[in-house]
């Protein structure tokens, strides 16, 4: 989104929290991990050779044909599918369960887990914890893990993910954009993301969110592998991840076409083109008009409601006008939408400010009264670089390789899937 710009102003990306994970969960978290701050002590990762292979994003069968290609039995694949999935093995030459010979194998033909280190934690009062993980070029990624316990005591665990590492659409209110862009993410570098949080927090993560660094609509391609593989190999339920955009042209008829049980949630930010260019400046390529009408293309071909995410910005969009003109805009389009608000989350050097509790309530009670399903986001990790991209660029002091105006020319950047 972030990802959208939604996410890259606020690292909270699940669905609206009941409440916060209580202190007992987040002590046992921190007591077992010592997660406070915490940087890696090992050497930067060595870039990888142009023949090498990467195991994690690969389905069961996929890893048996990899077994068989070696000489092994099928068997073998399942195995490899459990130790990279299940036990989350790092390095092949850790795989005790193999024969030591398909192990020298399989590294001396060039193939690795594709696992990288932590290079650092930071964790806020309320049990947020958010990584950045050094990829083998060295650049920096940044994803959330966000445990929210009820009152049964059964926590929910949600994983912020990132799908570039950085991002060229750079919305205003930004962190992530001021940062600059590089390139996008692989498949397995998404996945790792979620198995990175499971093992910081020793729980199954329950729900994904594509709202970390990035648009993921500029990456669908690897986008839609790394859902494939965590429904199907790290199991999570499609209902129970949410892919996020702040608007790419043509990108969301294209993930419409995929018939994903999965929500898709539009940042929006304003109801109307004007407000909306200022705030996202990519909003030119992509009209308001153009927008609802792919989401409710999108409604009608998948039968999923959409979710329009809202920033709320004091003095900005947050006015009692804006609401009424942002239902009017929704009862235009259709009536299966959800909007969900978003206090900003301050960032350093932007001019933009938090609205105040009664603003936000005014707000969301303008649209309830004209009949729109809506929901307040609950702030979390204030005290964590919350906001999506502070984190990396405190520690990521050099440029990154691209500037949005190269976005045209890059092939790494192409959106078919």
């Amino acid at each position: 989104m972030i990802a959208t710009s939604m996410a890259l102003i606020q690292h909270v990306c699940s669905a609206p929290l009941a409440r916060a994970a209580r202190p007992r969960f987040l002590a046992a978290v921190i007591s077992s991990r010592n997660l406070s701050i915490r940087s890696s002590s090992s050497s930067p990762a060595r870039a990888s050779q142009a023949d090498s292979h990467v195991l994690l994003g690969m389905s069961e069968q996929e890893l048996q044909q990899v077994a068989l290609d070696f000489g092994q039995q099928s068997f073998r694949g399942k195995q490899l599918h459990h130790l990279i999935y299940k036990r989350k093995v790092k390095e092949i030459q850790d795989f005790s369960q193999l024969p030591q010979a398909f192990r020298n194998d399989l590294e001396e033909a060039g193939w690795k887990v594709g696992r990288s280190p932590i290079h650092n934690t930071v964790t806020a009062v309320d049990g947020t914890i958010k990584l950045l993980i050094k990829l083998e070029d060295n650049r920096l990624i940044e994803t959330v893990g966000i445990p929210v316990e009820d009152a049964k005591g059964s926590v929910r665990l949600t994983a912020c993910v990132s799908s570039q590492v950085g991002c060229p659409l750079r919305c205003s209110f930004c962190a992530t954009g001021k940062g600059g862009f590089s390139r996008n993410l692989k498949r397995h570098e998404i996945v790792e993301q979620v198995l990175a949080i499971e093992e910081l927090f020793k729980h199954r993560v329950t729900n994904v969110v594509f709202m970390g660094m990035g648009e993921p609509m500029l990456n669908l391609k690897s986008v839609l592998e790394a859902h494939k593989c965590l429904n199907k190999d790290v199991q999570i339920g499609q209902r129970m991840i949410t892919i996020s955009t702040v608007g790419v042209p043509n990108t969301i008829r294209k993930l419409a076409s995929h018939k994903l049980q999965s929500t898709l949630a539009v940042s929006l930010h304003a109801p109307n083109q004007k407000l909306r260019e200022a705030i996202v400046p990519s909003a030119k390529s992509y009209p308001l008009v153009a927008i609802m009408k792919d989401c409710k293309d999108y409604f009608l071909e998948t039968s999923r409601r959409v979710s329009f995410e809202y920033a709320l910005l004091a003095g900005v969009n947050d006015k009692t006008e804006h609401a009424v003109e942002l239902a009017e805009l929704l009862h235009q389009w259709g009536r299966s939408y959800h909007v969900n608000l978003i206090p900003f989350n301050p960032i350093e050097g932007s001019d933009y400010q938090r609205p105040n509790r009664k603003a936000v309530m005014a707000f969301a009670a303008a649209l309830e009264s004209r009949k729109i399903t809506v929901s307040t986001r609950q702030t979390r990790g204030l005290d964590a670089s919350a906001a999506c991209g502070q984190l990396r660029n405190k520690f990521q002091k050099s440029p990154l390789l691209l500037d949005s105006e190269d976005l045209q020319t890059q092939p790494d950047i192409a959106v078919a899937c």
